[in-house]
């Protein structure tokens, strides 16, 4: 399952993102992975959370975010939850076909491995792609 928290800066994205990473901690279904671009959200989440500086690993492809992903859960079935803070801080790319070819992979992906995805973009909803909007919570 993939949902994306959208909204302009300062519309409170990292704070709903906090709380869905709080609460899937509490359930202990699994491990949760919690990706950002810096360690900011160091002392807001839960220790159990695994919090993953971005700014470490110089991502900035899509195609580089989907092994990074992939290459974690091979590495730990275990994982039932990633969290994305601030996606596009991540990628150097903010076209809207990659975009939505990369939402669409991971949709895919999570239904494929049982995994839920969280994902927070600085970006206006309503000018949302129409083939990810069914995303948005």
């Amino acid at each position: 399952m993939v949902k994306l928290i959208m909204g302009l800066k300062g519309s409170g994205k990292t704070k709903e993102l906090v709380g869905l990473v709080c609460k899937a901690v509490s359930e202990g279904e699994g491990d949760v992975i919690v990706i950002e671009k810096d360690r900011k959200l160091t002392y807001d989440i839960p220790y159990q959370a695994r919090l993953i500086d971005a700014a470490s690993y110089d991502i900035g492809s899509y195609e580089f975010l989907k092994g990074f992903i992939s290459g974690l859960h091979a590495g730990n079935y275990d994982i039932t939850h990633f969290f994305i803070d601030n996606f596009y801080k991540l990628v150097n790319s903010r076209d809207e076909g990659e975009v939505v070819a990369f939402i669409q992979w991971l949709a895919a992906y999570a239904e494929r491995e049982k995994i839920e995805f969280v994902i927070s973009m600085s970006s206006d909803r309503e000018k949302c792609p129409e083939a990810i909007r069914q995303y948005l919570i």
